[in-house]
């Protein structure tokens, strides 16, 4: 069994159940985090708050998150990886049970922003984690099980909180939440060994790692991609009449597929790969506002943007991986910092074009600027087919 200097000598089965353990982290991270699109209505209600002063839920996390990526792992360079992650997920769990408890916005918006600290620093350090847990011939197969765990939260995390919160309340979710991250503080200490920092990253290699071409192309290509998406999906509801948990759940399920299609298709076409996602952002947010007004019309384009969102987060990292192969926990950065600050921004501008005009408004922006991704996609040479 192949393994990297500084990790543990461990059998296959362990060796998998830390992949596994890494990868409930993620999901419970992604759940969290965007578990407010499923709840935006009845936490708006509950603060009297607009939906676009709502959205902000979803712009804490991401923009603390996209300032933590690069903070976290760079001043924790020198620390076990392993007890990273452990004190990462006390801190989801301290912000669910705060969302859970908190009785005034403000408290939320700190819960959010802890939830923002989590994100930074779990994704950075787990995302890339893989090679270190398994044997080599297995780290493609285990990096995909690990970004599995995004469209999984949409799959299952999002619909599961939005039908909870519907019949018990929306802070129930949250409380759930809480005791999950503790399940997954446990897994982690018990299945995923030690791991001492195989290469220290200093700011100076993640500007390096930044003035590489197709790490720009990517970065551009990744911040639109995730404005657009954001924008719109964070106020997806206000369009969706009924079966909401029930549509967001056919989106999740969709976006599972794509994730799962794209894990095939990347290796050899990850440029094409990444563009047909962005145009197919585009064709469904620009439709769904007409026809998605029917119960069938609405299903059709979640499916498609399901299909087409589930590629994005595995093309975006595969990028950054492509771009910078002799850096990897630098990528990750890259890519946890630029995803989220746009997550956070695209959540904002949505809610303050939902606001002054209407949701169909903020769809149609959104499809413009995943249009603007596929044409920075177009013109490069990192993988032409």
């Amino acid at each position: 069994m192949s393994v990297l200097p500084g990790s543990a000598v461990r059998t296959p089965l362990r060796g998998w159940l830390g992949v596994v353990a890494v990868t409930l982290g993620i999901f419970s991270i992604v759940t969290t985090e965007i578990l407010p699109i499923g709840l935006l209505t009845p936490i708006g209600d509950s603060f009297a708050l607009s939906p676009g002063r709502t959205g902000w839920l979803m712009t804490m996390p991401g923009l603390v998150a996209a300032v933590a990526a690069p903070v976290i792992t760079v001043t924790t360079a020198r620390l076990d990886r392993r007890l990273m992650l452990c004190a990462l997920m006390v801190l989801l769990a301290a912000a669910n049970f705060l969302a859970a408890a908190g009785s005034t916005y403000w408290l939320e918006l700190v819960a959010r922003a802890m939830v923002g600290m989590t994100i930074g620093g779990f994704w950075s350090i787990g995302a890339g984690l893989a090679a270190r847990l398994v044997p080599e011939r297995w780290a493609a197969r285990a990096t995909a099980v690990i970004f599995s765990a995004v469209p999984l939260g949409s799959v299952l995390g999002v619909p599961a909180g939005t039908f909870v919160g519907e019949h018990a309340g929306w802070r129930v979710p949250f409380a759930v939440l809480g005791v999950v991250a503790v399940g997954v503080l446990a897994a982690l200490v018990v299945f995923v060994p030690p791991l001492p920092p195989l290469q220290v990253t200093r700011l100076g290699l993640l500007r390096d790692v930044l003035r590489q071409r197709q790490t720009r192309v990517g970065l551009i290509a990744t911040c639109l991609i995730v404005t657009a998406h954001f924008g719109t999906y964070t106020y997806v509801t206000t369009l969706l009449r009924d079966h909401v948990s029930t549509l967001l759940l056919i989106y999740g399920v969709a976006g599972l597929a794509g994730n799962l299609l794209a894990g095939t298709t990347i290796a050899r076409h990850l440029r094409a790969t990444f563009l047909t996602s962005a145009l197919l952002i585009a064709a469904a947010t620009l439709l769904l506002p007409v026809a998605g007004r029917s119960t069938a019309g609405a299903v059709v384009l979640l499916v498609v943007w399901g299909l087409a969102y589930g590629a994005v987060p595995v093309c975006s990292m595969t990028w950054f991986a492509r771009s910078a192969p002799t850096a990897p926990e630098a990528a990750t950065v890259l890519f946890t910092s630029s995803f989220q600050a746009t997550l956070s921004a695209g959540a904002l501008l949505g809610g303050l074009v939902v606001d002054l005009t209407s949701a169909s408004s903020a769809f149609v922006c959104g499809s413009v600027v995943a249009l603007l991704a596929a044409a920075a996609l177009t013109g490069s040479v990192l993988d032409r087919r």
